[in-house]
């Protein structure tokens, strides 16, 4: 499942990462890419040893975990640690797939947050490949996109501009997509019963058959 989820920073977090990262050394994005992406990757990330970034990190993760539609999507178990990556002008990310296991930690789900305008950059678009054709993401600052990490993906090329974003990912107590994505129908449809009609005999068996297939399906 992909989702777009708004929002997640306000101006004012904005700013200060935007303050933060103008104070830390930037380095070779090659450095936390895999053997085979590292081919393809050509941008700069925030150096992560950099130890005034801690504040900004600890921030964006409580953002994203207080986000209740990113906890129904993703059904998270922990996050990466995030990284803050800056695509400048002639820079791309090529076609690749993510590292299954970052760090000890399997990654099940992928997420871009945006720090930028997007009309103060152009190009530098997500780009999920997938049978139907590519799907283009660009978002406005505070923005987040959530896709399966186990997709192919790139970013375009960046022909004007910075391009500045968190990207992270999490362990879900479910690792299986499609049943991450049967959860969030369900939960979605009991919350909608409930705000039209409170709590019901309807509600309720949805509730249980939410709560039993998490059973089912939880990883813990």
């Amino acid at each position: 499942m992909q989702i777009v989820i708004a929002d997640i920073l306000n101006p004012d977090d904005i700013a200060a990462i935007h303050e933060a990262l103008g104070k830390v050394r930037f380095v070779d994005g090659r450095e936390t890419a895999g053997f085979a992406a590292r081919a393809v990757k050509d941008n700069r990330q925030a150096d992560a040893r950099d130890r005034r970034l801690d504040a900004i990190r600890d921030m964006v993760a409580a953002r994203i975990m207080a986000s209740e539609l990113f906890r129904m999507a993703a059904r998270p178990k922990a996050l990466s640690q995030l990284l803050f990556s800056r695509t400048e002008t002639g820079m791309q990310y090529g076609v690749h797939v993510d590292d299954a296991l970052m760090r000890g930690m399997r990654t099940d789900v992928a997420f871009t947050l945006f720090l930028d305008p997007p009309e103060s950059y152009d190009g530098g678009e997500l780009v999920i490949e997938n049978a139907a054709g590519d799907d283009a993401v660009k978002l406005s600052a505070g923005s987040m996109f959530v896709y399966p990490a186990t997709t192919l993906h790139r970013v375009a090329p960046v022909t004007r501009g910075q391009r500045h974003v968190v990207a992270g990912w999490a362990r879900s107590y479910v690792r299986d997509a499609a049943q991450r994505e049967m959860l969030f129908d369900l939960d979605t449809a009991r919350r909608t019963i409930f705000a039209r009609d409170g709590k019901s005999a309807e509600f309720d068996l949805i509730s249980k058959s939410v709560a039993n297939l998490i059973r089912m399906w939880a990883d813990d």
